[in-house]
Parts: structure tokens; C-alpha cells; sequence
């Protein structure tokens, strides 16, 4: 899964002017980044994005200069066999092919970005597909295929301590975030800044922000009144990720609760409780890491 979110915003705040979008077409190897990651690039000089986490970039700068001015778009190959993918910096021992297009209606479309956006706002993929010849994208199949995920979410259930850390490690991995919590002494701009805050009931809530295969929703409360309603709302959605904190006695007896509650056995498997990578967490900090990365797994699992 490629993470082009900064890219997709400044397409938006760029829109109308002269840009170069590079794009990461195949790789092999231990690669940087992963196929699909875009590079956008000003006519000013100006990017967003990457298409090696540093290493070629400033040789992907002068070709997307070079496509803005005029000139046919270009395929460019680094890897450990050529000089000079060390000349720029590829000592990875992985080799990637970039792409770089004009954005315009011989390249990549402005109004693709308009599709693109579009799409995700209601939850769905769209898949662009590019002639590496000629250089076109447009919608649906092609020789290299581009798929566009809806963005990334989280529903923290549960203003406690470890949603504190956890709403912060989803901020720096781009993942949009939502603490839901009816207690409002727990849910204040001050415990979460920077966090979109929600006080209804968490099924009301869960049920209204609509969770979707990019969307985990994780019950951090410990109240069966607030973290039963969100779980029974997020099994019935498509949620990519559903978990739940406490110990395993803890999840034996929600699962029981649940199924009285007339939850489906094959929605009750798809509860991950205890929630988070098992690795010996001790501390709040720690434990919202192991739910992190137990998250990120998952997504990446679906992509």
C-alpha cells in the first residue's frame, strides 16, 4: 500500500499550475518505497511526496523539469547493476523503475486527482491505469495499474490514557483519527489536541462515521456499556479492523455478551482480543504500540 495522501492535498492546492508526478512503476528488491508512491512536482520547484525516501530524488527533480518544460515523459531504472543509481544514491541493493508524467491531458489528468478524491470520500478504490509508452493514465486498466485506497482511519472508544499515546502514533502514520467517549470529564482538547473529538453514545457514533475495510475501530474503555455498543456497530460494517483491550478471560466473557446479543460467530471471530501485537507490553505506551502495529499489519494484509 502506497501512502500518497500528501500528494493527492498538494495536487489540490496546486491545481491549475505546472506539475510533474513520478511514480514508482516496479520494483525489486529490498526497494525504499513501495509501487504506486508518487512524487509531485512544481514547476517552481516545489514537491511533494517521494519515490525512494531520498535516495534518487534529486535525479527524478531534474526529469520532472524537464517533462514540465516541454520534453516526452521518461521511464528512469536504478538499481545496483547501473553506475549511476550510485551516483545518486541507490545502495539499498534494490533496483526501482520511476515513471515521470506531465499532469496534463497527454499524462496524468487533472481531473483524475478530482476521481480520485472522489472516490475515497465515499469509501471507495479506484484503480488508474497508465500506458508506460505513452505516457496516458486514465481510469481503470493499463500496462501499469495505480489502486487508490479510501484513507486510512481510526475510532479510538475510550478517552483513556492509551488512546492518549495510540491517537498519536496514528497522526504521524497519516492515520485520520476519531476518540469517541460519552464521558465528557475524559474527552477534552487538552488530553487530545489535535484529535477530532466525538461525546455520543460509541454507537451511535461508530454507526455514523460509517467505518469501511480502511477504518479500525479499538474499544479502549473497559465499561461492557461503552465498548459492547461500539463493537456490535463496527461488526456490522465493513471494518477492516476491529479490537478490543483486556486479557483473555476479559474477551471470553465479551464474546459471550456478544453472542447473546445475537452477534454472528463468523463477526465474533473478527475481534481481535486481547487487542495488539503480543510483544510483552507493559505500560500504556507500549501497549498502544503493539495495537499500532497490530493495526498497520492488517491494513497492509487487506491492500
Amino acid at each position: 500500500m502506497a501512502d500518497n495522501d500528501s500528494v493527492l492535498a498538494a495536487a489540490r492546492a496546486w491545481r491549475g499550475e505546472r506539475l510533474a508526478l513520478a511514480t514508482v512503476v516496479s520494483t525489486w528488491g529490498s526497494a525504499p518505497r513501495p509501487r504506486g508512491s508518487h512524487m509531485l512536482v512544481h514547476a517552481d520547484g516545489r514537491f511533494e511526496g517521494s519515490v525512494s525516501g531520498g535516495c534518487v530524488e534529486t535525479d527524478i527533480l531534474q526529469a520532472a523539469a524537464e517533462v514540465i518544460a516541454g520534453s516526452p515523459p521518461v521511464v528512469k531504472t536504478y538499481g545496483v547493476a547501473d553506475p549511476a543509481a550510485w551516483e545518486v544514491g541507490l545502495p539499498c541493493g534494490g533496483q526501482i523503475s520511476v515513471l515521470v508524467q506531465a499532469v496534463s491531458e497527454a499524462g496524468f489528468p487533472p481531473a483524475l486527482f478530482d476521481a480520485i478524491d472522489a472516490a475515497r470520500s465515499r469509501g471507495e478504490t479506484l484503480d488508474v491505469g497508465t500506458d508506460l509508452a505513452s505516457g496516458l493514465s486514465a481510469e481503470g486498466p493499463g500496462a501499469f495499474v495505480n489502486r487508490y485506497d479510501p484513507p486510512r482511519r481510526l475510532l479510538i472508544v475510550g478517552a483513556v490514557q492509551i488512546a492518549q499515546t495510540l491517537a498519536g502514533l496514528a497522526r504521524e502514520l497519516g492515520i485520520s483519527t476519531t476518540v469517541i467517549d460519552p464521558r465528557g470529564r475524559f474527552l477534552t482538547a487538552e488530553r487530545f489536541p489535535g484529535v477530532m473529538l466525538d461525546d455520543r453514545w460509541p454507537d451511535e457514533a461508530v454507526t455514523a462515521l460509517q467505518p469501511d475495510p480502511a477504518t479500525a475501530v479499538v474499544t479502549l474503555s473497559h465499561d461492557p456499556k461503552i465498548d459492547d455498543a461500539a463493537l456490535i456497530a463496527a461488526l456490522r460494517a465493513p471494518t477492516g479492523y476491529v479490537a478490543a483491550l483486556g486479557s483473555r478471560r476479559s474477551q471470553a466473557a465479551r464474546l459471550e455478551r456478544l453472542a447473546a446479543a445475537g452477534i454472528a460467530p463468523t463477526d465474533l471471530d473478527r475481534i481481535e482480543g486481547p487487542a495488539g501485537l503480543d510483544i510483552g507490553a507493559i505500560g500504556p505506551a507500549e501497549i498502544a504500540l503493539s495495537i499500532a502495529a497490530a493495526m498497520v499489519r492488517r491494513f497492509h494484509a487487506q491492500a
